[in-house]
């Protein structure tokens, strides 16, 4: 494995210890220039391979996923295991569909559906990129139909 830091490949195995669901590896890594990082290791079950709005298609990539989960959740108060048990329920959930190829607005739906339970200001951040809110109209007309803030 090579160092992000200093890009050797002489790295060592530090911890290695399985999640909560027993689906991913977690190995904390030592490196020879001092520094520390971790990596996952999952099951890849198939290639899935996503059709965008455009009609181009492209291999799903978690990273992708995971990036974008990320700047929704930026400086919320969600720890980082209970992001990553997210975002693999959603990988899961995703190869558990048993087709070789998925929509774009599939995965969006189900990040949206559970990013509202998770954390509503999140939810709203990436809506307004999957909807691609373009005006404060937008904004305002989509929090207006949240449960979350109307006022009773």
């Amino acid at each position: 494995m090579l160092c992000p830091f200093c890009k050797t490949g002489d790295t060592s195995v530090v911890d290695s210890r399985p999640s909560e669901d027993g689906l991913v590896i977690r190995r904390r890594r030592s490196c020879k220039c001092g520094e520390r990082f971790t990596t996952f290791e999952r099951v890849q079950f198939r290639e899935l391979t996503i059709i965008k709005k455009n009609g181009r298609k492209s291999i799903f990539d978690r990273e992708k996923l995971s990036k974008s989960v990320y700047i929704a959740l930026k400086k919320r108060p969600i720890d980082t295991d209970t992001v990553e048990k997210f975002i693999s329920n959603i990988a899961r959930s995703l190869e558990e569909m048993g087709q070789s190829e998925i929509s774009s607005s599939v995965i969006g739906k189900m990040v949206m559906d559970g990013l509202k339970d998770l954390d509503p200001v999140a939810y709203v951040r990436f809506a307004s990129v999957y909807r691609n809110f373009r005006e404060e109209r937008d904004f305002v007309q989509f929090v207006d139909k949240l449960d979350v803030y109307k006022r009773k």
